[in-house]
């Protein structure tokens, strides 16, 4: 599958907004205690970049689909999409050795590389 420009630059704006918060856990620590929220950074983070992708094979499929499959093609995704969400922040909530903070992090990374695209854009 053939990424656009879009998708490209949303996951380069995740995986900088991931370093950055790791960054900032490596400052605050300055220990190997870092390594949940790294951890957890790099999960969410991973989830975010699936979720691009997913985001792009649906937008793809759903253009070429009639008005009213594409419309419940489209929810049906976006609801797997927080589906898939929502089990990487349970991960991070059962599992000691990843941080929630970081999965949150990661996760919350596709949303704001969603709004850095505003800015980036030329018109």
């Amino acid at each position: 599958m053939k990424l656009s420009n879009l998708a490209k630059k949303m996951i380069f704006s995740i995986l900088i907004i991931a370093l950055i918060c790791t960054l900032g856990s490596v400052i605050y620590h300055r220990s190997m205690a870092f390594l949940p929220f790294m951890f957890g950074a790099l999960l969410g983070s991973a989830i975010s970049i699936a979720k691009v992708f997913l985001l792009e094979r649906t937008v793809d499929k759903a253009l070429t689909m009639e008005q009213k499959h594409a419309k419940n093609y489209v929810s049906l995704s976006h609801i797997i999409r927080l589906l898939i969400s929502g089990l990487a922040l349970f991960l991070g909530a059962v599992v000691p050795q990843i941080s929630l903070w970081g999965v949150a992090a990661g996760i919350l990374a596709f949303q704001v590389a969603v709004y850095s695209l505003k800015f980036t854009q030329k018109n």
